[in-house]
């Protein structure tokens, strides 16, 4: 092996540029020349790969999102497409590839593996979840932001006796939801993995009120059945049953956004390197991730498509806390 390539893919996630930069300075210290592909799956089919040296990656380890950029294709999303992606690899004289992102993206590298690309993938989203990794690249950053956002809203709902509803990123995943919400002293999460009961919730406000808290907090993932905008109307609707004045904050993709915690520094770089000698040792057709504290490679076939569970013994933590 003597070339090899590195792209991100899907949305940014702090801690994306701490697994570049790994990715690039371990193939380097292996001998091998490094490409970055621009702009995801969109730059690959273009064939936009530039060189990468250890001084190419020097002061990004500290930024958030990805100095290579991220675009979405549908073209690649089409047996033609993946089987041209793999054209231009082959054309560029790449040996394998390290592909960085999500859900979606890691479903890109299997169609890559099964087009004779030498592929692995590297865990990174903001939602964690992807199964192959207790925890993924950007999740530390994106959980600390959220957090921070809830204690600074608590402290205003507490000061005028309201509750709050604070709507997190996640998609169909509640894991940083259930996380945020337990760190955060939540009264009431809201995740896509359990139905979600507005009277149930209300009732959860009106108890707080009752107890004499001076606020009530709702944490809500952006894709549960009653995300922050319904759970809003909802309240508006039955206000009496609260007790407390609402109001509503969706962070969005504020999120995203931020300074890589050491956290995601540290699992970025050492995502990257162990991904690069996979590639090296002929470990391909895998998810590079960080399973009981060990980085671990586990084959695609059994990341794409199945759907993460959350842990029992949070969920319970949560109801406990609750109270």
């Amino acid at each position: 092996m003597r070339r090899i390539a590195v792209l991100t893919s899907g949305g940014d996630a702090p801690g994306m540029n701490a697994a570049i930069r790994a990715v690039v300075r371990a193939g380097v210290d292996r001998e091998l020349e490094v490409f970055g592909v621009r702009d995801g799956f969109e730059g690959l089919l273009l064939g936009d790969l530039i060189p990468l040296g250890a001084r190419d990656v020097g002061g990004i380890l500290a930024s958030g999102g990805t100095m290579l950029g991220s675009a979405r294709s549908r073209e690649f999303k089409t047996d033609a497409g993946v089987a041209k992606a793999a054209g231009v690899l082959e054309r560029a004289g790449t040996d394998g590839v390290v592909i960085i992102g999500g859900s979606g993206s890691q479903a890109g590298s299997l169609d890559l593996s099964r087009h004779g690309v030498r592929v692995v993938g590297v865990a990174s989203t903001i939602d964690n979840d992807l199964c192959g990794s207790d925890v993924t690249i950007g999740f530390d950053t994106a959980l600390n932001i959220a957090l921070e956002a809830i204690d600074r809203l608590r402290v205003t709902a507490s000061s005028h006796r309201r509750g709050a509803i604070v709507e997190v990123m996640g998609r169909d995943c509640g894991y940083l939801a259930l996380m945020a919400g337990i760190a955060g002293g939540a009264e009431a999460i809201c995740i896509p993995e359990i139905p979600c009961d507005p009277e149930a919730v209300a009732a959860e406000i009106a108890h707080a009120y009752e107890r004499g808290k001076p606020h009530a907090l709702v944490v809500v993932t952006e894709g549960a059945a009653f995300d922050a905008a319904a759970l809003s109307r909802w309240f508006k609707e039955n206000k009496k049953l609260l007790g407390f004045e609402i109001r509503t904050t969706i962070l969005g993709h504020v999120q995203r956004g931020g300074i890589p915690t050491a956290s995601d520094r540290l699992l970025g770089s050492r995502l990257g390197a162990v991904a690069v000698d996979a590639l090296v040792t002929g470990r391909h057709g895998a998810l590079c991730g960080m399973i009981g504290g060990t980085v671990t490679l586990t084959p695609l076939t059994e990341v794409v498509g199945v759907k993460k569970a959350l842990p029992e013994t949070m969920l319970e933590l949560a109801r406990v806390l609750s109270r």
